[in-house]
């Protein structure tokens, strides 16, 4: 995709302020966001996330807005404005960023000016997510029960250990005397 300028303003999804969605959403094109987000939103065109809007979300646009808060990582294919009233805590991928003053980001930021270190960022970023999807603790899908031991090691079928007990370094229960 050639950088440049988007004449297209026709937006396709509106999440307004009112709204709260959990789920992963993706998008045809134009996407502008006002309202509540937990789920990754993936649009294969522009992202404008509005001042009110709160997001627990992964972004993936082609050319992204912010102006609220995210809670996730944003990839923006062509580049990315963070706007003063933004708040940004996660990595952002892009090939040119504006940030204005007293804007918020905490996170790395991986600028990629050339096409090599594009396909490169965005192929680390991937396989970073392949292997946290893949380990419990960083699933969306870990609930309280995949939480280690107070020990630090799980039992083998991974439940706690029994109610006086400790556990050896195997990770099996024995019982106090």
């Amino acid at each position: 995709m050639p950088l440049g300028r988007h004449e297209d303003f026709t937006i396709n999804t509106i999440i307004g302020p009112d709204s709260n969605l959990k789920g992963d959403i993706d998008t045809p094109g134009f996407t502008r966001i006002d309202g509540s987000i937990t789920g990754d939103v993936n649009a294969s065109g522009r992202v404008v996330i509005g001042e009110r809007a709160r997001m627990k979300s992964n972004v993936l646009g082609t050319a992204v807005t912010i102006g609220g808060v995210v809670y996730g990582n944003v990839i923006a294919g062509e580049s990315l404005v963070v706007l003063s009233s933004a708040l940004v805590l996660g990595d952002i991928i892009t090939r040119r960023i504006k940030a204005d003053e007293g804007c918020l980001i905490h996170g790395r930021i991986k600028v990629c000016p050339d096409e090599e270190s594009w396909a490169s960022a965005v192929s680390e970023y991937r396989d970073a997510q392949k292997v946290k999807s893949a380990l419990p603790v960083f699933s969306k899908k870990a609930g309280k029960d995949d939480v280690p031991s107070r020990d630090g090691i799980p039992s083998r079928d991974g439940s706690p250990p029994a109610k006086g007990g400790s556990q050896s370094r195997d990770g099996l229960s024995k019982e106090k005397a």
